[in-house]
């Protein structure tokens, strides 16, 4: 899956991975009422920080990456009803695998 957007210097974006509904004792939790996933695939990566003497720091992360993000990072975006979010790489707390 292709997405047109191209975050901006040490910019993200990712996709939140839905987690496999559990459902316990018979009691379903609603939609309204789960967690943000932290699990998420990066979609796009900006360039990287622009340096003092004019370089680029390179991403750690790219394009396909499975990583781990706070539930309340970045700015949650909507782009062609598909949800997104938005942030900077130090943001990422770990990538999967």
């Amino acid at each position: 899956m292709s997405v047109n957007v191209r975050p901006l210097h040490d910019r993200v974006l990712v996709k939140r991975l839905e987690t496999k509904e559990q459902v316990r004792g018979g009691i379903i939790i609603p939609d309204t009422a789960k967690e943000k996933p932290q699990e998420a695939e990066v979609m796009a990566v900006g360039p990287g920080e622009l340096q003092e003497d004019g370089s680029r720091k390179p991403m750690d992360v790219k394009v396909g990456d499975r990583v781990l993000v706070g539930k309340y990072s970045g700015s949650d975006i909507k782009i062609d009803d598909d949800d997104y979010v938005i942030m900077r790489e130090n943001e990422i707390l770990a990538v999967i695998g």
